[in-house]
């Protein structure tokens, strides 16, 4: 089996939804070579999600060599994709994106058009389908930027102080993780969100099992309450979400010891 259907889902004893880029993608090769191994000696029971502002080509072309496991399901595009992996293709479901097409509107040509030339923003090339991306300059840019998405009826959201992404209002990868994860029929309490950046916020809040993993950006460190479902790990990356598995004891593969 390639991709668990919504049936294989429920029937997982957990499930991984995770950030890419320094948290799934982070920590050394042996840490992400021993948490894949994991994943998939245990793939009967351990259902995977990616959470990334990655788009669904990037998704598509890394796992393509077999070494980094296949998602179930994708939350792409800071939580403005939800899709089910079909045939190692991104497909998204209409059903859980039809709120997010109709809160975007015609807001892609007006954002771009409204930020043009904007003192520290250089616009991302990729063609997003309901967000507008833009690299961030710290140094030069110019947060009257804010302001101008605010009254475009969109949301901002900076991330690791470079990445400049506008948003439908109220989407982002917390609300889109909860809509899947109860399209799944999945149990919150059997999730396990993790992260390590600004943009990972608001799914490490959405009320499952959480991890910050090491290394993760102080600014949401600061950010995070401290509260019992959220973990702040030592280990960095692919081998914090392993302690973070270990210490919810989520999988009886890894119990806490």
């Amino acid at each position: 089996m390639i991709h668990k259907t919504i049936n294989d889902m429920a029937r997982c004893q957990m499930v991984l939804a995770t950030d890419l880029d320094g948290t799934f993608l982070g920590g050394t090769d042996a840490d992400r070579d021993a948490l894949y191994d994991w994943i998939h000696t245990h793939r009967a029971t351990v259902g995977l999600v990616f959470v990334s502002g990655r788009d669904p080509a990037f998704i598509e072309g890394l796992c393509s060599d077999g070494r980094v496991p296949w998602p179930d399901f994708v939350v792409g595009d800071v939580g403005t994709t939800i899709a089910q992996m079909t045939d190692r293709k991104v497909a998204p479901i209409t059903a859980l994106e039809d709120e997010i097409a109709q809160t975007w509107g015609d807001r892609g040509a007006r954002v771009r058009a409204a930020l043009d030339g904007h003192p520290g923003l250089a616009l991302q090339p990729t063609p997003f389908r309901y967000r507008v991306s833009y690299d961030m300059d710290p140094d030069t840019f110019d947060d009257r930027a804010t302001g101008i998405v605010d009254e475009l009826g969109a949301d901002v959201l900076i991330s690791d102080n470079r990445f400049f992404d506008v948003l439908p209002r109220g989407i982002s990868k917390g609300p889109s993780l909860l809509r899947l994860v109860d399209h799944l029929g999945v149990a919150q309490t059997r999730v396990l969100a993790a992260g390590d950046t600004l943009n990972d916020l608001s799914m490490l809040v959405a009320g499952t099992p959480a991890v910050a993993v090491g290394g993760a950006e102080q600014m949401l460190l600061d950010a995070l309450p401290d509260a019992p479902h959220i973990h702040r790990a030592q280990a960095i990356g692919a081998a914090g979400i392993m302690e973070a598995v270990a210490h919810f004891s989520l999988h009886p593969a890894m119990e806490r010891a």
